[in-house]
């Protein structure tokens, strides 16, 4: 299997939804040696992330990241990756040799700029049902995440250049899906972001 060496650029669009969610929830899904960072009483920051990177990205795929926590450790506060999906095998073998990402194939059906769905097999993952973006301004953003790679605790970085704009979403994930027991509800906040470029950094060895 080959992949690309890193940094990843990858070049797109892509949602993201921001969720409140229960600690006790998912504090099975995430190591002992990090915290989970509350930001209301027994709640943490969720996110779901889908993507579609193509044309001039170092692998062209679709992704899905569920991130059901903030996490800290070593007074480094980050996100928390509990599962992740994408259509992209050469994907799936950089992102678990590269990151120790837990990273899976599934597939992706983009509907009409209103709809994703994805699915494993015979399993549906999720549907993210959403709004075109009629107010958007050009943003950069970094943010960073938490992996496990054999022994070591890792941390990576992420820089987003793109087009952002509000939208609004509805995300469906039924019983069946492997992240359902995650409880994500209903998005409090939805962002789209157009003709982004992505940048993810080599890992760090933190513990």
């Amino acid at each position: 299997m080959t992949y690309p060496a890193t940094p990843w650029i990858l070049l797109g669009k892509a949602i993201a939804s921001l969720y409140l969610v229960n600690i006790n929830q998912v504090r099975s899904l995430i190591p002992s040696e990090f915290r989970v960072f509350s930001v209301w009483p027994g709640k943490t920051l969720g996110c779901v992330y889908l993507a579609d990177y193509r044309e001039g990205s170092v692998l062209e795929y679709s992704e899905l990241i569920i991130a059901p926590a903030v996490v800290s450790y070593q007074n480094q506060i980050g996100a928390w990756i509990s599962h992740i999906y994408v259509d992209n095998a050469d994907s799936v073998a950089g992102g678990q040799e590269i990151w120790g990402l837990p990273k899976e194939l599934a597939d992706f059906t983009w509907e009409e700029d209103k709809r994703v769905k994805v699915r494993q097999g015979d399993r549906k993952l999720c549907t993210l049902n959403y709004s075109q973006q009629s107010l958007a301004w050009r943003q950069r953003l970094t943010g960073s995440a938490f992996s496990v790679r054999g022994v070591e605790l890792l941390q990576f970085s992420a820089e987003c250049e793109a087009l952002l704009g509000l939208i609004s979403s509805q995300l469906e994930v039924p019983g069946e899906s492997h992240f359902a027991s995650i409880g994500l509800g209903q998005p409090f906040l939805t962002g789209r972001a157009e003709q982004m470029k992505l940048k993810v950094a080599d890992p760090e060895v933190v513990g």
